[in-house]
């Protein structure tokens, strides 16, 4: 059976960020709490957030770190109630949006945060009580904006995933112009975190055919525009272009991820310094010549419409002709070259990751909820195929 579910308002403009009060009146949301990090307050990026909502009494919690952590979690609870506050408001990238459905949980449901982590059974004790959220990206990549789930790391040094329905953003408000300053790094290393929720969720065996024509749509906008958006950030069709590729992804990846993002949940664990986006880019290779095995990428030809979303040359021969593991050659050579343009580390070591860690990597990999949705299940082995590879 596959269930296909789309639930959240999406408003994607420049200057749409201007709808935020209607928003919070059209929810009910009386006294919201701005969630957001320092790096966006020092860019200017907040204020334009404050001004369209300059009429409410808000509370603004801006201590998300890099990787949210549950401690940061009790922290913003702790301001949520000192404010009376009745709903959210998420501006930032993923890290702030994450945060801040872990605030949803924790501020309207008891016990530890733990308690609703997917792994351990709590994405059905997540009930309705969660706090409205609205969210406001400020970068092209996790498109947490649109998705049911959030990443945290728990006090046990965990990252883990917490999925529910009920945190979905009820609004979801995408304006390009809030990007525009994004440094170069950062946009390439977002913008490649999009494209690997194209490309992997694309790869699942799942069936969703609506989440796989949206993959490949947004697949082919972040490809052709990743560059243009990292060469010049004021360029206003790339910006656009990003963030829906961004938003996309989100969108496709209900229907599951894989290897790339277990390995890049795990190791962003045990070293929260490491950008998600950027081990998604680095590990994105090698998963992609592990799945050229599996037999539901080589039925349905899904590398083939890959690289044709990509604009890649097979050759000659029909794309039927083509074996699939040329194919993941050629598309993951063009993944690395990519790589390589937008200045992003080409391996793991030179992420300052060598292979004493891979056991650690291993082990929480394979208990990570992206694990069992890999259109090819990996072992132990496996996993350390493609973390020597990566490297």
């Amino acid at each position: 059976m596959a269930r296909i579910q789309y639930l959240t308002q999406i408003d994607i403009d420049f200057g749409v960020v201007g709808l935020l009060a209607a928003e919070c009146q059209r929810l009910g949301i009386q006294r919201p709490m701005i969630v957001t990090d320092l790096g966006v307050r020092a860019a200017g990026v907040l204020k334009p957030v404050e001004d369209a909502v300059a009429g409410l009494p808000v509370t603004v919690f801006d201590g998300t770190p890099s990787n949210p952590t549950e401690a940061a979690v009790r922290a913003a609870v702790a301001a949520y109630a000192a404010g009376q506050c009745d709903g959210l408001i998420a501006v930032g990238g993923g890290s702030s949006i994450d945060l801040a459905k872990g605030v949803a949980i924790a501020a309207t449901h008891p016990g530890p945060l733990t308690t609703y982590a997917t792994i351990e059974g709590g994405s059905l004790k997540i009930t309705a009580a969660a706090a409205p959220l609205i969210a406001v990206p400020t970068t092209a990549g996790t498109g947490s904006e649109v998705a049911r789930g959030a990443i945290l790391i728990v006090d046990d040094g965990r990252k883990l995933g917490f999925h529910s329905w009920h945190l979905m953003p009820k609004a979801a408000l995408l304006d390009p112009a809030l990007t525009v300053g994004l440094p170069p790094m950062l946009t390439a290393a977002t913008g490649m975190d999009a494209i690997a929720h194209c490309m992997e969720t694309f790869m699942s065996a799942a069936v969703n055919p609506p989440a796989d024509g949206i993959a490949l749509d947004g697949l082919a906008r972040g490809w052709a525009h990743i560059e243009r958006a990292t060469r010049d950030g004021s360029d206003r069709d790339a910006r656009w272009a990003m963030m829906s590729a961004s938003m996309q992804g989100a969108m496709a990846f209900q229907k599951g991820l894989g290897c790339v993002h277990s390995l890049s949940h795990s190791l962003g664990g045990l070293n929260p310094r490491l950008h998600h986006g950027t081990l998604n880019a680095v590990f994105l290779p090698a998963v992609i010549r592990f799945n050229a095995g599996a037999d539901s990428v080589q039925r349905d030809r899904r590398l083939q419409r890959m690289a044709a979303a990509m604009g890649l040359q097979l050759g000659d021969a029909s794309q039927a002709d083509v074996a699939a593991e040329v194919v993941a050659d050629l598309v993951a050579n063009a993944v690395t070259t990519l790589n390589a343009r937008l200045g992003l580390p080409t391996g793991l070591a030179a992420m300052g990751v060598d292979a004493s860690m891979f056991d650690a990597i291993i082990d929480h990999a394979m208990k990570d909820h992206c694990h069992a949705t890999n259109p090819r299940l990996a072992s132990r082995a496996d996993y350390h195929v493609m973390l020597t590879a990566s490297l």
